[in-house]
C-alpha cells in the first residue's frame, strides 16, 4: 500500500511539472531473435537517461519478457497481475538499475488479445495514466512479427529496427519494415546495426537495408548508427547487469551514448506525434479489427 501510495505522490508530482509533456512511444524490433534488442533497450533508456530524459521501459516481448533477467531484478508484479487483479500501474512500475523505471511483461502477457472487453478498458486506462510521466517510452516487443508485436509497431510513434549484419538478420529485418509498411506507410524507421566488427561494415549493412526499401518499397528509413561487437556486453549478460552501466567505457556503451545523443537532439517530438494516448487509440482500434 505505501508502495503505490508513493507511486501515485510521485505521479502527481510529475504530472504538476511536465502536464503539457507528450511521450515519445517508441517501439524496439528485431527480425528475428538473437540479434541484442532487449540488451539495446535497457542501455539505449538507461544512456537517454543520462542525458536528462525521464524513460519508462515496457516489456511486451510476449512469452519471453527478459529484461528484469538482464537486470539480475525479480519484479514484484507483472502487467498481467495489474490486469487480472486491478491493481494500479503505479504499483508494477518498477525501479531497476541506475534507477530506471520498467513495467515487466511477464510470461502469460499473450492473453493480451484474449482479454474480456472490461479487462481491455482497465488495460487501457491504467496505461494512459503514463501520458504527461515520461519524456520517452520504450516498449520491448518479441523478435519478428507476432500479431501482439505487429500491432504495437503500428500503434507507436517510431521503431527502432535492429539488426546484424548476418544475412539472415538482414532478410528478416527488410521483411519486418514490409509487412509493416503495407499495413501503414506512414510509419517511421530507424535502422540500428549490431555486433558489427567496425562502422564502415555498419554502414554498408545499413546502407545496402535503405537502398532495398527504397528500391522495392518506394520507402525512405533512416540509419540510425551501428554498435561495435563488444565482449563487453557478453561479460555483462553474465553479471546480469546492463552493459552501459557495467562497462560504462567500452566500445558499445559510447556508441550507445552518441546515439541516444543524436536521438535526442537529431529530432524533436512533432506534431504527428501522438504519444501513449496515440498508442492506446491505435492499438484498441486494431485489436478491434
Amino acid at each position: 500500500m505505501k508502495q503505490d501510495q508513493a507511486h501515485q505522490l510521485r505521479h502527481l508530482s510529475n504530472s504538476l511539472v511536465s502536464h503539457e509533456r507528450t511521450s515519445r512511444v517508441v517501439t524496439i524490433a528485431s527480425g528475428k531473435g538473437g540479434v541484442g534488442k532487449s540488451n539495446f533497450t535497457l542501455s539505449f533508456a538507461l544512456s537517454l537517461m543520462e542525458l536528462g530524459k525521464k524513460v519508462v521501459v515496457i516489456d511486451l516481448d510476449i512469452g519471453m519478457a527478459n529484461l528484469d533477467i538482464l537486470m539480475g531484478a525479480t519484479p514484484k508484479q507483472h502487467l498481467w497481475d495489474m490486469i487480472r487483479e486491478r491493481k494500479s500501474i503505479w504499483s508494477v512500475l518498477e525501479k531497476g538499475p541506475g534507477g530506471l523505471e520498467y513495467i515487466a511483461g511477464g510470461s502469460g502477457f499473450q492473453q493480451l488479445l484474449q482479454l474480456k472487453d472490461e479487462e481491455r478498458q482497465y488495460f487501457f486506462q491504467e496505461l494512459e495514466k503514463l501520458h504527461g510521466y515520461a519524456d520517452i517510452i520504450l516498449i520491448d516487443t518479441g523478435a519478428g512479427l507476432t500479431v501482439e508485436s505487429q500491432q504495437c509497431h503500428l500503434s507507436a510513434d517510431e521503431i527502432i529496427l535492429l539488426t546484424t549484419p548476418e544475412p539472415t538478420a538482414i532478410a528478416d529485418a527488410y521483411s519486418v519494415i514490409k509487412i509493416l509498411h503495407s499495413q501503414n506507410p506512414a510509419l517511421s524507421f530507424q535502422l540500428v546495426v549490431n555486433r558489427v566488427s567496425r562502422q564502415k561494415e555498419g554502414i554498408e549493412v545499413a546502407s545496402k537495408v535503405k537502398l532495398a526499401v527504397q528500391s522495392f518499397l518506394k520507402k525512405e528509413i533512416k540509419i540510425f548508427g551501428a554498435i561495435p561487437d563488444d565482449a563487453a556486453v557478453t561479460q555483462a549478460v553474465l553479471k546480469q547487469v546492463p552493459f552501459y552501466i557495467a562497462f560504462p567505457r567500452s566500445p558499445a556503451s559510447v556508441t550507445l551514448r552518441n546515439l541516444a545523443e543524436r536521438f535526442v537532439t537529431g529530432s524533436t517530438v512533432s506534431e504527428d506525434n501522438k504519444g501513449i494516448k496515440g498508442f492506446i487509440r491505435n492499438f484498441s482500434r486494431l485489436l478491434r479489427s
